[in-house]
């Protein structure tokens, strides 16, 4: 309802994980991190006003705006920028650090850049280059791995299943998919394979197939043997709730007139047919949240309904 979630352009956005992943250092030192994309374009943003006029005249207008850009040779780019959080002080901290629905305080976890992500060149064929793109959260190199986050576990099978019923069983063998590097593995059967299998489909066996090396590759991106991390990170803490980190978001980050957009766009989407029980719970959240912000809410409703 914010002014950022009518982002002008996609070239003027953040971007960001949400999810908290896992780093393991050459060390073996475990953290907890976030990834931050910083559009170095700047924010822009539309009102609701432009945005719903936009979208009844051009429905690529996004797409067409990226597009456009690059082939002018204005390349987009973000700044990454990382948080990264020891792996021990998840466990005490005072809100659940993989709660999809929070944020960590850059005071407390400041960004630390990283790198550059630049869009340089356009698709040359949509279907085989940007249609058949398979991107999921399992997709791991080496040192890098998953968090406890409820929704991000889910994912990481989700993701592959849609794969595999819109793509193929093989679609990480489709090019715009496949690794750089050699692969070697018994995963052969199936719809669409494309590479050649001369290796049984068994192991261990005496032709001479890959096998694996975990001592030479051991996996280190994973979590406590005995899963009482997963059991910890989801009990309740201290500053745990649903509407604390919204207040914050309106009271210090957003300005009066961000403020008077958020209304109005609050007020806009629940007099498209918003009606009892729910328009209660509307002003009963968004209360909840911040009073005066509810109090308008309200207030916006009512007088427009009258």
């Amino acid at each position: 309802m914010g002014d950022r979630g009518i982002p002008a352009s996609w070239r003027h956005m953040d971007g960001f994980s949400s999810h908290t992943y896992l780093w393991v250092n050459a060390e073996g030192e475990r953290f907890w991190v976030k990834y931050h994309f910083k559009t170095d374009q700047g924010i822009r943003c539309l009102t609701q006003e432009q945005a719903g006029r936009i979208a009844g005249e051009d429905a690529d207008y996004h797409r067409r705006d990226l597009h456009q850009a690059i082939k002018r040779g204005e390349y987009p780019s973000w700044t990454l920028k990382m948080q990264i959080m020891p792996y021990e002080e998840a466990r005490a901290y005072r809100i659940n650090p993989f709660d999809l629905t929070k944020v960590w305080p850059q005071g407390e976890y400041p960004l630390i850049e990283v790198g550059k992500l630049t869009l340089d060149r356009n698709p040359t064929d949509f279907h085989t280059q940007i249609e058949q793109l398979a991107f999921e959260p399992n997709n791991f190199v080496p040192g890098t791995g998953l968090s406890p986050d409820k929704m991000l576990l889910g994912r990481s099978f989700a993701y592959a299943d849609a794969h595999r019923a819109r793509l193929g069983v093989n679609y990480k063998q489709i090019p715009v998919n496949a690794p750089q590097c050699p692969v070697r593995g018994y995963v052969k059967g199936g719809a669409m394979r494309v590479r050649e299998a001369r290796d049984p489909v068994y192991v261990p066996n005496s032709k001479g197939g890959p096998t694996a090396d975990p001592q030479r590759f051991p996996e280190n991106a994973v979590w406590s043997a005995d899963g009482a991390f997963v059991r910890e990170a989801y009990t309740l803490r201290p500053d745990d709730d649903d509407f604390s980190q919204a207040n914050v978001l309106i009271n210090r980050v957003m300005d009066e007139a961000a403020r008077t957009r958020l209304v109005n766009n609050i007020v806009g989407h629940v007099l498209q047919g918003v009606e009892e029980p729910v328009l209660s719970r509307v002003f009963e959240y968004w209360t909840k949240i911040d009073a005066t912000i509810g109090q308008r809410v309200r207030e916006g409703v009512t007088a427009r309904r009258s």
